[in-house]
Formats: C-alpha cells, structure tokens, sequence
C-alpha cells in the first residue's frame, strides 16, 4: 500500500467534506536519531497528521507551523510544513515522561496555529490543551475559529523501527444549515466505527469504501507528504553572523571548532577559525 499521501473526498448528495491522510517515511524521518519516548512519538505523529490535514483544509499557499506548548514533561512539540506537505518537527523535553494523554504529557499549555501565507497577512490561533486527546483540542480550534462541525480520528502504530500515522475528518460545509448538520452526524455515526488498524493498513479506496459505500465518497488526487528539513550551511552562516566575531572566536579558542546541530534532522555544521573570519570578511 502506497503511504505518504493526502487524500480529499467529498460526496455526492452530502454536504460534508472529508480528508484522509496516512504517514510512514515522514513520520520515520522526523522522529529518526531522537530517541524519544513512545508517548512522545506518538504525540509527534498525531502532530504530523493534524498539520497535514490543517495545510489541506485552511487552503493557503505558504508555511504553517502547529505547536505545543506546556509545563509538562515536554516542554514543546512542532510540526513545521507548507501547501505543499513538506514537513519536518521536533520535541523538546524538560522531565521525565510517565504518561500518554495530552495534559500528562504537555501539563497546562496552549496549541499555536501559525500561517505564514506567500501573499497576505500572517494569521495565529491559540487555543488550550485543555482536553485529553489532539483531536479534540483540535475540534475546539474549528469550532472556536471556523465555527464549523468538525471532527477528527487518529492513530498510530510503533513497531520497532516500523512507525506509522493516520487521520481521518470531517467537516461540514456551510451550506444548508439543517441539512449539513443531519449528514454530518449520519457520516459521524458511520466514522466511529473505523478501527486503528483499518485506517493504518487499508488504502484510502477501501477505507472510505468500508465506511461509506452507500453514501458514493468521491476521491480527489491525492497529494505527496514528505520530509523536508530546510537546514542549510548558508542558514548556518547566517545565524552565527548574528552572534558575532568575538562570541564565536572565544568557542574556537576554547573547543577549535565551531560545531552547530540542526534541531529537526541532527545535521551537523563544522565551521574552523578560516571558516568563522570570512563570515565577517
């Protein structure tokens, strides 16, 4: 089964849109060489699938960046990416993990939406962690932002070096009031019944298939995920230009090297005393 891949669908006789999205290689190159606890990667893979099906749903040409924020044993998770599904993130600890719900893991904090359109204003939604699951901190944010019936259903698997993540939504359309509200909850009714391992394992046909064959779900080209860091020496360059010549001289003197590690793919750039002068040459 082909992964890495987002799927939008709507129906027929239905005013109510859905997305579809299951991760493999991404998930598996963010979370490569970390060493994470298993709640931490699972949070890391739900992040992943929420900011995929967020790119695709709030339509925009641009960044996003979906990040949490809290007094927990993680400190932060993010998932940077684009319109055209190029990911990366990375999480941050500052305790020891000893539980799997969103408040154990994150403590008291905040999800922060930011879209960075190519053309037009930067746009931030903030809403709190406060439920116990992603998706529904996530249904908070549509019904806070969008005002829109929306819900969301996650999984993922941890086997080994075998990492996988999956999403399915639905959402509304702002069409007929009355009508649009009766189909979400029939679709609704219908989605709970989906099991991990079928949104994991099934391709989108059959999934969608299973779920709704009497309700004929139209499926739109799917998109490519990928992983894509974006670390550069020439970004490098730039960053330590704003430290200064003599911060930097001083790390030389003291390690002969200036050595700086990239966050999100743990790429390592070595700058030598020759390097360090021509920056401010």
């Amino acid at each position: 089964m082909q992964t890495d891949l987002l799927h939008r669908y709507i129906f027929d006789k239905l005013d109510v849109r859905g997305e579809l999205v299951q991760i493999e290689q991404t998930f598996t190159d963010i979370i490569s060489g970390h060493n994470y606890p298993e709640p931490v990667k699972q949070l890391l893979g739900e992040l992943l699938v929420a900011t995929s099906l967020l790119t695709a749903t709030l339509k925009f040409e641009g960044d996003i960046a979906v990040q949490l924020q809290g007094d927990g044993p993680v400190k932060y998770a993010v998932i940077n990416g684009n319109h055209k599904q190029q990911m990366r993130g990375v999480a941050r600890l500052q305790s020891e993990v000893s539980g799997s719900s969103v408040p154990e893991l994150m403590g008291k904090g905040y999800m922060v939406i930011t879209i960075t359109p190519t053309k037009g204003e930067r746009y931030q939604g903030i809403v709190p962690l406060s439920k116990a699951s992603l998706a529904e901190c996530l249904e908070e944010y549509f019904e806070q932002s969008e005002q829109l019936k929306t819900r969301l259903w996650f999984a993922t698997s941890l086997v080994g070096d075998k990492v996988k993540a999956a999403g399915l939504f639905l959402q509304v359309l702002p069409v007929n009031k009355e009508k649009s509200v009766a189909d979400f909850q029939h679709l609704e009714a219908l989605s709970d019944t989906i099991k991990d391992e079928e949104l994991l394992d099934l391709d989108a046909n059959t999934v969608l298939t299973r779920l709704y064959h009497e309700d004929n779900p139209q499926l739109f080209e799917p998109q490519a995920i990928s992983f894509v860091c974006g670390c550069s020496r020439e970004k490098t360059e730039n960053a330590l230009a704003n430290v200064g010549l003599e911060a930097l001289m001083e790390d030389l003197q003291k390690h002969g090297e200036v050595n700086i590690s990239c966050h999100y793919c743990l790429k390592n750039y070595v700058f030598n005393e020759q390097d360090i002068k021509s920056l401010f040459n």
